[in-house]
């Protein structure tokens, strides 16, 4: 299998090169991207040997050219590019993990073109829900989540007829017990600190905002054709169980493993077989209490307004990621107080009116009126 890693210099693409690497013979590493990261995406080349690598953010460098052809990799640059090696005829699978918007493009690419997408990037079926769908049934593409919330509902996952409910898991990030007075003051590096996952910066804020878990409500929606009220989010501080589904006679399923991203990579990357990850195996008699809590939306205000855009449907849920992003980035950056988030997130969805989704340049156009929304927002506040 020829596999491109989009985002390959992110937590995602690690964990997903570790797991070929330990499958040489099964899987060739097509292609590589980062965004701005040459010398590191340098590193990954000599390493892998992809027969393309692209950096997105960067200009055109014949310097840079050269650099990555001594290691026998065509360096392409541009956004364009991540879609060109999406659907190029001799790519089989892309692990999309470019996040947030930016990877949107080149995942609607792959699905047009009848790839094996891994999807890590949540962010495009949030935006594009009904036409990443509808990319992929036309295209013929066969689309696997990565996320583990549902990974692990599409390992449990049969008769939709017969499916009560999903209930996706949240580990309640680092401020689960943090005093709701307490919340303003956080540091990015405080909320950075995730108990049980090493990821990114921003998801890692998402985590703590529980917007990630918003916006994987929407995606559950789509992936598995599931009604908002028939998805429930519960927190599970151990993150053992990542996800379960309910059927009409009662019974549920779930699955369970060590907080690992590499277990659902492998997973997606080898359905319906099963491959080695590296993971340690979870070993029940180490795990002394599985807890789980309702969500407090005092204290985890982003989730309610996922539920709300994806019953307001339309350019909504495009809209709510727009205005997290340029939230959690102002937060990032010293700008806005975490509690600032919800509220910047809060307001952009009501200032800025919904409409249709009824093709990409729709949905775009509203993400760039909830950016201009929110970071005018974020300029109040911090005048």
């Amino acid at each position: 299998m020829n596999l491109a890693v989009l985002g390959a210099t992110g937590s995602i693409g690690a964990s997903t090169l570790d797991v070929v690497s330990r499958h040489a013979g099964r899987y060739r590493v097509f292609a590589l991207s980062a965004n701005g990261s040459a010398d590191a995406l340098l590193e990954l080349c000599r390493v892998h040997k992809p027969r393309y690598a692209v950096l997105s953010g960067v200009k055109e460098s014949r310097d840079l050219r050269k650099r990555f052809l001594e290691e026998k990799a065509e360096l392409l640059f541009g956004a364009g590019a991540l879609e060109q090696v999406a659907a190029h005829p001799d790519c089989d699978a892309v692990m999309a993990a470019i996040v947030g918007a930016a990877g949107l493009a080149s995942t609607l690419a792959a699905a047009r073109a009848g790839k094996r997408v891994l999807l890590a990037n949540k962010e495009a079926l949030v935006m594009t829900g009904p036409l990443m769908m509808a990319a992929a049934r036309e295209g013929g593409a066969q689309v696997l989540p990565v996320d583990s919330e549902h990974n692990a509902v599409f390992q449990c996952f049969s008769d939709k007829k017969l499916v009560k409910r999903i209930v996706l898991t949240a580990s309640g990030g680092p401020f689960r017990t943090t005093p709701l007075e307490r919340l303003e003051g956080v540091t990015p590096e405080q909320a950075c600190a995730h108990p049980n996952w090493v990821m990114g910066r921003k998801i890692s804020v998402d985590s703590a905002t529980m917007m990630n878990k918003a916006l994987e409500v929407i995606e559950a929606h789509w992936l598995f054709d599931i009604a908002a009220e028939r998805i429930e989010v519960v927190i599970h501080p151990q993150s053992i169980i990542h996800s379960l589904v309910e059927y009409v006679d009662g019974s549920m399923l779930a699955q369970l493993s060590n907080p690992d991203m590499r277990v659902p990579i492998a997973h997606a990357l080898a359905y319906p077989e099963r491959i080695a990850s590296g993971v340690q195996p979870l070993d029940l008699s180490l795990v002394k209490n599985l807890s789980f809590e309702s969500p407090d939306e005092r204290r985890f205000p982003c989730l309610p307004l996922g539920y709300a855009a994806l019953r307001a449907a339309g350019t909504s849920p495009a809209m709510l990621n727009a205005a997290n992003e340029v939230a959690v980035q102002a937060f990032l950056d010293g700008r806005l107080a975490f509690t600032g988030i919800g509220q910047v997130i809060e307001t952009t969805l009501e200032r800025c009116a919904s409409g249709p989704a009824g093709g990409l340049d729709a949905v775009l156009a509203a993400d760039a009126l909830a950016r201009r929304t929110a970071n005018g927002l974020v300029m109040a506040q911090a005048a």
